[in-house]
């Protein structure tokens, strides 16, 4: 497993759906996710630190956790199966004991940033889905975004890998 990061928070031009962009932290390489406004609302207002005046759903599941006594020990982003990622939360319970729940990327990621826990990236899926990039300085990052980086042409890699992996 890899362990990733939030590097950005994107707008796919094409299909006007956010993308959110996981950086490996040991190489250059990010993965891309799709997904849906709300949770990339949810996403972007915990990177910039701000708060919704009423609690939104990542925020009530992070004090439900707390409530429960439970801890969200990391989130694996687990497999892609017909281009749709998929994840799990792992949890300590009151009693200690770990259990594992089956969660949509977008919520897991979310959920991780309010509670500061780590976000791993199943390997054969990062081998997968994963893209070289030129992340070395953060000027070199803005670049490769705005000039180089085309999702359109990402998804269809993806999607095509997909199928022919299942054939």
């Amino acid at each position: 497993m890899r362990e990733a990061e939030v590097k950005a928070l994107l707008m796919d031009p094409t299909t006007r759906s956010p993308v959110v962009l996981l950086k490996d932290r040991n190489s250059t390489k990010a993965m891309p996710i799709w997904i849906a406004e709300p949770e990339a609302i949810s996403i972007a207002l915990e990177l910039q630190g701000q708060r919704f005046p009423r609690p939104l759903p990542h925020d009530l599941m992070k004090e439900l956790l707390a409530a429960l006594g439970a801890t969200l020990l990391q989130v694996v982003i687990t497999h892609i199966k017909d281009g749709v990622f998929y994840a799990k939360l792992v949890l300590r319970d009151a009693q200690g004991e770990v259990k594992e729940l089956d969660s949509r990327p977008s919520d897991a990621i979310a959920l991780a940033l309010r509670v500061r826990a780590p976000i791993f990236i199943d390997d054969e899926v990062f081998e997968q889905a994963a893209i070289e990039s030129p992340f070395a300085e953060e000027e070199q990052f803005e670049k490769f975004v705005e000039q180089e980086f085309s999702l359109a042409e990402l998804r269809r890699r993806l999607q095509g890998s997909e199928s022919e992996s299942s054939e």
